[in-house]
């Protein structure tokens, strides 16, 4: 655990200080999920630390809570008298091929039109089973990604290691930070209580890793303003990950709402966003127009499988990472089980927006010191690279949740009332606290 942290606090910039991880056990799992969750919140922890210790001249104190950790890696929200939408469309999943295995991934309604143009129309797990029985691995996974759809094959650690995409995301570090050239004065405004207080967050990720760590921005008092496309919707995850923030649509593709964009990006301090690497420059707001419009700007990014090699622009969520990187495989192998098994929780996603959120902060806290913006890449599957290495983790089980996990605070939002876990990280004077409740995607206006 402790090679985990200080992994990543040498990764982020961060100074090697021990954080205790308090209350016992572990996700079950081929490898230790629990203590990546424990170390990449605690290192957002940090990082909040560390800017206040600038500010003020003291170090808070930092812990975290192993089964809150746990539990916040698959879902905070505990909803009264009502159900969250499935996280899952009907026919996503693993599926049996020829010589192997392939998971498709059809949660957005266009994936699963590209998976049907490959495979033909199919009405149920079923019918698309009987279809894909009839490929081999690697054929099918190239015809649906040259669909513009998104499949993984399984594929073991050792082979992926062999892979160009595997040799090129082993190459990349875990955060790639780079310097920004303007400089930009901007006093801080936050508080011990608020630290981001007075900082506008331009959210552009959607379902997991960036709306983490959009989410964990916001309860320390930033103004995060998350845009999504006319038609995109996640209603599986929306409550979950909307916490603390306004949710406003644009077309970028339209005059008028591109003007939109730039009045809001030019106001922005924080830039998040995880489209596929070339899809911003396709838009007209690649690197260089992002830093014409906003001087100083601090611009953190992710996507699925890195920066470099021949799958930088494949579109990839979390479970396909653990597909393609080994994790599905090795946990199939460590459970004697007759198909795929990945993770407990969506382990890459979290840590990954975890780590996000702690690369902005210090990018901020360097910002506030020197005046000068700069960027982090982050990808999946470098996370996963992070996890596999570290090996497994303990056998001991978290005790259940009980009442007692849960902040009594109700939550008012639009599909009812819910409780929210209590935090998992806890930071002396500074407790993670959020002023709006979940809402609907495209329930505000697109300005500051």
């Amino acid at each position: 655990m402790t090679d985990l942290l200080t992994s990543i606090q040498a990764a982020l910039g961060l100074s090697r200080t021990p954080i205790p991880f308090t209350a016992r056990g572990a996700l079950p799992s081929a490898f230790a999920v629990t203590d990546l969750a424990c170390a990449s919140i605690g290192a957002a922890g940090q990082a909040v630390a560390e800017l206040l210790q600038q500010h003020t001249q003291h170090l808070p104190a930092v812990e975290v809570d192993r089964r809150l950790a746990s539990f916040w890696f698959a879902t905070s929200l505990r909803p009264m008298g009502w159900e969250v939408p499935p996280l899952w469309d009907p026919v996503a999943g693993d599926y049996a091929t020829k010589d192997g295995w392939i998971r498709l991934h059809t949660n957005a309604p266009h994936h699963r039109t590209a998976a049907e143009r490959v495979l033909g129309a199919c009405a149920d797990r079923a019918a698309m089973a009987a279809k894909v029985a009839q490929w081999s691995s690697t054929e099918l996974e190239q015809a649906v990604v040259e669909a513009k759809g998104c499949a993984a094959q399984m594929r073991g650690w050792a082979q992926w290691q062999q892979h160009p995409q595997g040799l090129a995301v082993n190459a990349e570090p875990l955060v790639h930070f780079s310097a920004g050239q303007e400089e930009i004065l901007k006093p801080w405004r936050g508080s011990v209580a608020q630290p981001l207080a007075g900082i506008k967050v331009l959210d552009l990720t959607r379902v997991l890793a960036g709306p983490t760590a959009s989410r964990f921005l916001a309860g320390l008092g930033a103004e995060v303003l998350r845009i999504d496309p006319p038609t995109w919707n996640e209603p599986g995850v929306v409550p979950e990950v909307t916490l603390g923030k306004r949710c406003a649509r644009l077309d970028l593709q339209q005059p008028a709402d591109r003007a939109v964009f730039e009045n809001l990006l030019n106001d922005a301090d924080i830039l998040l966003h995880g489209y596929r690497a070339d899809a911003l420059e396709h838009l007209g707001f690649g690197t260089e127009r992002r830093r014409q419009l906003a001087p100083g700007l601090i611009d953190v990014c992710l996507n699925a499988y890195g920066w470099s090699g021949p799958w930088q622009n494949r579109r990839g969520f979390d479970s396909l990472v653990q597909m393609s990187s080994g994790i599905a495989e090795a946990g199939q192998r460590w459970k004697h089980a007759d198909k795929p098994t990945p993770l407990p929780v969506q382990a890459l996603d979290h840590a990954t927006g975890y780590l996000m959120a702690a690369s902005a902060i210090k990018l901020l806290t360097e910002r506030l010191r020197s005046g000068r913006g700069g960027s982090a890449r982050l990808s999946l599957a470098r996370t996963a690279k992070l996890l596999i290495e570290h090996g497994p983790g303990t056998s001991e089980a978290l005790r259940a949740e009980d009442k007692q996990d849960q902040d009594s605070r109700v939550e008012q939002t639009p599909w009812g009332p819910a409780h929210r876990l209590l935090a998992p990280v806890k930071i002396t004077g500074t407790p993670l606290q959020w002023a709006l409740p979940a809402t609907e995607l495209g329930s505000h206006r697109a300005q500051w």
